[in-house]
C-alpha cells in the first residue's frame, strides 16, 4: 500500500514519482546551510518523490522591495527514499544527514496538515514546541539573557526563575515568542 500526499499548492514542490517500490519510505534530509531548493531540484533531476514548503517572503533593501520564496522549515527537504537507491541521495555534497521516520503514517498526516496550510495562503512563522519544565532563555526585552523554566505552555503565564539557595522560584509573565528553548 503506497501513502502518497495531496498535490502541492503555490508555496510547495512536490514531485511524484512513478509508483515507488514497497521498501520505499519517507525520511527527512537535512541539507546544508541554504541549500534546500538546490537538494529539492536535484531529488526532481533523480525522479525521487519529495516536498519542500516554501512560504512566501518580502525584505526591503534601500529602497527596493525584494519579494522571493524562502522554505518554512530551513535546512529541511522531505523525501521518499528507496533501499535501492538510497546511496544516490546520500553521495550528494548538499546532504548533511538523513532523520528516519520512525511513525510514517503520524508524519504523513503532519505533512499533509503543512501542505493545508501552505496553499492556504495565510501568514504563518515556526515555533518551538515548549512544553512545561523547558528549560528557556530569554532573547529579548528587559530579562534578555535571564534563563528560566516554562510553566504552562498551554496557559502560558510566563517562567519560573530558580532561585536555587533559597530553593525558591521566581514566576515572571513573559510572552512565549521572547524565548528560546535550550537544549
Amino acid at each position: 500500500m503506497s501513502a502518497t500526499l495531496p498535490p502541492a499548492g503555490p508555496g510547495g514542490a512536490t514531485v511524484a514519482a512513478p509508483e515507488p517500490a514497497d521498501d520505499s519510505r519517507w525520511h527527512v534530509c537535512h541539507t546544508r546551510p541554504r541549500c534546500e531548493k538546490k537538494f529539492s531540484a536535484l531529488l526532481t533531476a533523480e525522479h525521487f518523490e519529495h516536498y519542500l514548503p516554501l512560504i512566501a517572503s518580502v525584505r526591503r533593501y534601500g529602497g527596493q522591495t525584494k519579494r522571493f520564496t524562502k522554505p518554512l522549515f530551513p535546512g529541511y527537504v522531505f523525501a521518499r527514499i528507496g533501499r535501492d537507491r538510497r546511496s544516490r541521495v546520500y553521495q550528494q555534497d548538499l546532504l548533511a544527514r538523513v532523520i528516519t521516520i520512525a511513525d510514517e503514517p503520524k508524519f504523513l498526516r503532519q505533512l499533509a496538515d503543512v501542505k493545508l496550510i501552505v496553499a492556504s495562503g495565510l501568514e504563518l512563522s515556526l515555533h518551538p514546541l515548549i512544553h512545561r519544565g523547558s528549560r528557556v532563555r530569554v532573547v529579548s526585552g528587559p530579562l534578555r539573557g535571564l534563563e528560566g523554566i516554562v510553566d504552562d505552555p498551554a496557559n502560558p503565564k510566563g517562567i519560573i526563575l530558580a532561585v536555587d539557595v533559597l530553593q525558591q522560584g521566581l514566576h515572571v509573565r513573559m510572552p512565549l515568542a521572547d524565548l528560546q528553548v535550550l537544549p
